[in-house]
């Protein structure tokens, strides 16, 4: 067993890497902006706007380009050190090496908290959908949240390439259906409407902000749904073609698409039907086609069988996610080592179906998406603190290594990211402390497991590890 510094490296046999393998080659980088789209789009056809209730469509709309900033500043960030350090793990992979085992770890399990629970918010939404619509007859969802888990991963245990590109074609589906929403709702836009909502007389209350400084706030976690999960693209860095080139490309191109829709959503939607009904609305999309176009609308019927298809390439494309950082995490023993074992096809299937049982449990137990969403959330944001770190700590303790691809504005980029992700994290923490404890209770057992436990047993031939003991080895020869 080797030791460095308060961290355990133990051996493992030759074979152990060979069943712990991913199918290279199988992502460029149009797959990627469609995979960074996917993790996404659910969120521009329902969620954002329940932040017109809380802070108005002034207050979304500071909200919208804060967070906007700081996704856009960090993806920039992430760009760099994806080119950099192309490995499974990701944001734990950059954090390793930026800020040790430690900051890899909370990192890792603040990535993997968002996405293992996300994928159960979301199959509340899809069971409350397919209620809605009355499809199957159904009056309880947890058959669906079921079938949604077992047919998503099947196809994930099939293959990753198979599974990326069934993945784009949902993903096309939903795109298509915004620009449906955009081209149906653009003539009728009337900025009146954006204003509709009656000033509370809370501090600094007015027409554009109708709740007051403290609605701006409030609303930073609705910012925050038209990008969550965009950062989970270069989790596919080992099954692409040329991480060098095809994930800075494939990254910023989701972010810019992602800034256009949501930007158009944000705009149109309350511009037409409302901002005061938007904000209580779990349609806002469909509803306010009807609201221009009749209840009978065959184009909001369209959009309303589309945002389903939204739901579902978020869920897709998240579940691929939440294996992809269980396996590195696995593979590198922070997490038992049994989880990253990968199948003849190269799939991380433990990984895969571990997580989606407990997701899956989530659902049905709680049936209560909004929570597990704010659990996510939260998550979320404590992994952006520590990720836009990274990339600053790189730059410093490592100026000449050799990066693909360099952030425009270095570390005063992702210095602004960083910011504004304590500053989200905060209000997270405002807007919901039951979810944000669940989180940071999750988040504490999981440290005390690393401190006590996995610290010991870590795997140093594990990619991730590899790159940061060269890295060591390097600065003590110097």
């Amino acid at each position: 067993m080797a030791r460095k510094s308060h961290i355990d490296y133990s051996a493992v046999d030759k074979d152990y890497l060979k069943h712990r393998k991913l199918q290279g080659g199988a992502a460029g980088w149009i797959l990627l902006a469609g995979l960074g789209v996917a993790y996404v789009i659910s969120g521009d056809f329902s969620g954002w706007n329940l932040g017109l209730a809380v802070g108005g469509w002034g207050g979304l709309l500071i909200a919208f380009l804060l967070m906007g900033l700081m996704y856009t500043c960090m993806v920039f960030g992430l760009a760099e050190m994806s080119s950099t350090l192309p490995t499974a793990g990701a944001g734990y992979g950059f954090a390793r090496r930026a800020l040790g085992p430690l900051g890899g770890f909370a990192t890792g399990m603040a990535v993997l908290i968002e996405y293992a629970v996300a994928p159960a918010a979301i199959a509340t939404f899809i069971g409350g959908y397919i209620e809605a619509l009355g499809l199957f007859g159904l009056t309880n969802s947890w058959p669906v949240y079921l079938a949604t888990y077992v047919v998503f991963i099947g196809i994930h245990l099939w293959g990753v390439g198979e599974a990326l590109k069934i993945m784009f074609g949902i993903t096309a589906i939903a795109v298509v259906a915004l620009a449906i929403t955009v081209v149906g709702l653009a003539p009728h836009f009337d900025a009146a409407k954006l204003f509709d909502i009656v000033p509370d007389g809370s501090a600094g209350s007015s027409a554009f902000l109708p709740f007051g400084i403290p609605g701006v706030l409030a609303a930073l976690v609705f910012g925050i749904w038209f990008f969550l999960a965009v950062e989970g693209v270069p989790l596919a860095a080992e099954e692409t073609e040329d991480p060098k080139r095809d994930m800075p490309r494939g990254i910023i191109v989701a972010m810019m698409i992602l800034l256009v829709f949501g930007a158009l959503m944000l705009i149109l939607v309350p511009g037409t039907a409302g901002a005061a009904a938007m904000g209580e609305s779990d349609s806002p999309l469909p509803e306010a086609l009807r609201a221009v176009h009749g209840e009978d609308s065959l184009i909001a019927d369209i959009v309303n069988y589309a945002g389903l298809a939204g739901l579902v390439a978020s869920f897709f494309s998240i579940v691929y996610a939440y294996s992809r950082q269980l396996f590195a995490l696995s593979r590198a023993g922070y997490l038992p080592r049994f989880l990253s074992v990968t199948s003849s096809r190269h799939t991380p299937w433990v990984a895969l179906v571990v997580p989606g049982t407990l997701g899956f449990i989530l659902a049905a137990v709680t049936r209560n998406g909004g929570l597990l969403i704010n659990i996510a959330v939260f998550g979320a944001t404590l992994s952006y603190v520590l990720l836009n770190l990274s990339h600053i700590m790189l730059r410093i303790k490592e100026p000449n290594l050799e990066r693909g691809y360099r952030t425009p504005g270095g570390v005063v980029t992702t210095g602004i990211a960083l910011v504004l992700a304590v500053v989200a994290l905060v209000a997270t923490f405002v807007l919901d402390y039951v979810a944000a404890g669940i989180t940071a209770a999750v988040f504490l057992v999981a440290i005390a497991y690393f401190w006590f436990y996995s610290r010991h047993h870590l795997v140093a031939s594990a990619p991730e590890e590899e790159f940061a003991l060269l890295e060591d080895s390097e600065r003590t020869l110097k």
